[in-house]
């Protein structure tokens, strides 16, 4: 028998991305609040996709285990880099990042990954889900993100592809051949 436990996390009162204020030489374009806002979104589940990966790449038991926990490590190692391409982004357009646990917990858009050994089976779908969700998220901010800096968007673009690759690679683990007529 297992229990689930329930656990609410409150965002810290001073989560999100936040604007800074110019200095000395820095001039150029400065990210509104919705742009900021979008941006954080997708930050956080990116972080979150990280953790939750790496919960799963230690945790996957199961036939085919060596090629998913070497897979994760790919997913892991791109989740990791897209999260600092786009906090970065976030700071040279004059906004500060928030990647602090508490404000990820509080804000990701993701489920919880479940505790203890997951089957090989399960995690493909459990870690197909996560991908879907965080190329959800980046899609809903898309035309907001677009609008206020089209540069932003490109890079968002450049992670929806990939994040979109590996939710196929990942998901035809469990699938089963289409039927020939």
């Amino acid at each position: 028998m297992t229990s689930t436990i329930e656990r609410h996390v409150e965002a810290p009162s001073d989560a999100g991305a936040k604007p800074t204020r110019r200095q000395n030489a820095e001039r150029g374009f400065k990210a509104s609040k919705e742009l900021t806002d979008s941006m954080q979104k997708v930050l956080v589940d990116l972080i979150e996709l990280h953790l939750q990966g790496k919960q799963a790449h230690w945790n996957v038991v199961g036939k085919n285990f060596r090629d998913l926990h070497l897979q994760l490590d790919e997913i892991i190692d791109d989740a990791r880099e897209f999260s600092d391409v786009v906090a970065e982004r976030l700071r040279a357009l004059h906004a500060v990042a928030d990647g602090r646990s508490d404000t990820v917990a509080a804000t990701t858009t993701l489920p919880e990954y479940p505790n203890g050994e997951i089957d090989t089976a399960e995690t493909v779908d459990l870690v197909t889900v996560r991908l879907e969700a965080v190329v959800g998220t980046m899609r809903e901010v898309h035309d907001t993100v677009d609008e206020a800096d089209p540069t932003s968007a490109d890079i968002l673009h450049g992670i929806i592809e990939k994040l979109e690759q590996h939710a196929w690679m990942v998901s035809a683990e469990n699938r089963k051949p289409a039927k020939s007529r």
